[in-house]
């Protein structure tokens, strides 16, 4: 995307944010909560205290108790809840982290039924064209996953509109392959978004896993192939790669041993957008990125304590 950008003040992450149980050694479980936007909201809001920059999020919530202690964790976060939905009659997703010795997790997800997949559907609150409030904007592509093929489609033309006009739009396939209808789908969607990505915020696990790709330097040409120059390729501890430059960020932190690697990549982006979003270049913003990323999976669960 060419168009002149206007300074990102007002930022806002779409997607679906859930009730999360972390699951302990003694059989007991831990009540938290979480979701891919969600947790970068959470850092970015963090990242960007007195800067003058704000964060929202946009979902949709139910009017039960459970989403109700949704709503008062993302304020108390200082993140806005002025583009949340809320829905008679139904509750948010909820889903259980299991972690190995490595910090290696797994998940299980109870979310078919979830509030959020009727975000942006008629009749509704908060319409697409709500997004236009704000100067940047993430999606992942768990948001897109969730939401009907229709909803999906006004996004991408919504999504062209909104970049053509200033806007700043970020995207991270964060490939979940369950959530998709198939792989054909989820590739097309994906695609489709990274045409259209201001920023692009790919990892390349996923990347390789949904297309094929040989190794990262695939992944990247591919990228190419779609007009993506800027953003950054998540590699773990190798380190991100600079989409603009094509650079790896110097002095970079070695963790030497992961506890959890939950949000690893949701936090990489909170670093990278409120860098962005404070005026720094690409470079830097990919080593803030990771920076943050390497302190969140040195501890357990998805938001880590603010002190850390």
């Amino acid at each position: 995307m060419t168009a002149q950008k206007r300074p990102i003040r007002k930022i806002a992450c779409v997607g679906e944010v859930m009730i999360e149980l972390i699951a302990g050694q003694d059989g007991s479980a831990l009540l938290g909560v979480a979701g891919d936007t969600y947790n970068t909201a959470v850092y970015m809001a963090r990242g960007l205290k007195g800067s003058g920059a704000s964060v929202s999020y946009v979902t949709a919530l139910g009017q039960d108790p459970y989403s109700g202690r949704i709503l008062s964790a993302i304020e108390s976060h200082g993140i806005g809840t002025e583009a949340i939905e809320r829905r008679a009659e139904m509750m948010p997703g909820l889903y259980a982290i299991d972690t190995d010795e490595h910090g290696e997790r797994s998940f299980s997800y109870w979310r078919s039924t979830a509030a959020a997949r009727t975000l942006f559907s008629e009749p509704c609150d908060v319409p697409l064209e709500r997004l236009n409030d704000y100067d940047l904007v993430l999606i992942s592509g768990i948001s897109m996953a969730i939401l009907p093929p229709a909803v999906r489609a006004r996004i991408m033309a919504w999504a062209e509109a909104f970049s053509a006009a200033g806007g700043t739009l970020a995207y991270d396939s964060n490939h979940r392959p369950r959530l998709w209808e198939s792989a054909d789908v989820a590739r097309e969607v994906n695609a489709a978004m990274w045409a259209r990505a201001d920023i692009a915020l790919p990892s390349v696990d996923d990347e390789m896993a949904l297309y094929g790709d040989a190794d990262g330097a695939a992944v990247v040409a591919r990228l190419r192939g779609y007009g993506v120059d800027r953003g950054a390729l998540k590699r773990g501890a190798e380190g991100p790669l600079d989409l603009s430059t094509g650079n790896t960020p110097e002095g970079l932190p070695q963790v030497e041993k992961v506890i959890d690697s939950t949000a690893a990549g949701d936090s990489f982006n909170a670093g990278f957008l409120a860098a962005v979003a404070r005026g720094q270049s690409d470079l830097d913003a990919a080593k803030a990125g990771h920076v943050l990323a390497a302190k969140v999976i040195c501890h357990r669960g998805a938001i880590i304590p603010e002190d850390a």
